[in-house]
């Protein structure tokens, strides 16, 4: 990836952490909280794609287009950080993908690029302070 794309795509994942970092989703129930996250999503004009199958074993939350670029949206309630980690990579395999941002209850981090492909990580309790 050159560093011009790769820029572009880190803005446009800034302008999409900065978006949900600021929401308040219930995070009892996972499934409740892609919906309400999908109309805010929706509210905010953004375009995206709801489990946009990327193959049969790979299907992301979201797929958010900013600025042209796909952004891979997932959002996790509670989940073992391996697991999390080896979906995110998974996701990053593919061409179609230009960056990802998980949205998650889990305590964790990411490293800054997956496959070289930037990476982000946004708690769901930062809506909530």
């Amino acid at each position: 990836m050159n560093d011009d794309h790769d820029s572009t795509v880190q803005r446009a994942l800034a302008r999409l952490c900065d978006f949900c970092s600021k929401q308040r989703l219930d995070m009892a129930l996972e499934k409740r909280a892609q919906v309400d996250l999908e109309t805010a999503l929706k509210e905010a004009g953004f375009e995206f794609k709801r489990e946009q199958e990327l193959s049969k074993r790979d299907i992301p939350d979201f797929v958010v287009t900013i600025d042209g670029h796909a952004i891979v949206l997932e959002l996790k309630t509670r989940a073992q950080r391996k697991a999390i980690y080896r979906q995110m990579e998974r996701y990053a395999e593919h061409e179609s993908v230009d960056g990802l941002l998980l949205m998650t209850g889990t305590a964790m981090g990411l490293p800054s690029h997956i496959n070289n492909k930037p990476s982000r990580v946004v708690s769901m309790g930062g809506g909530w302070l």
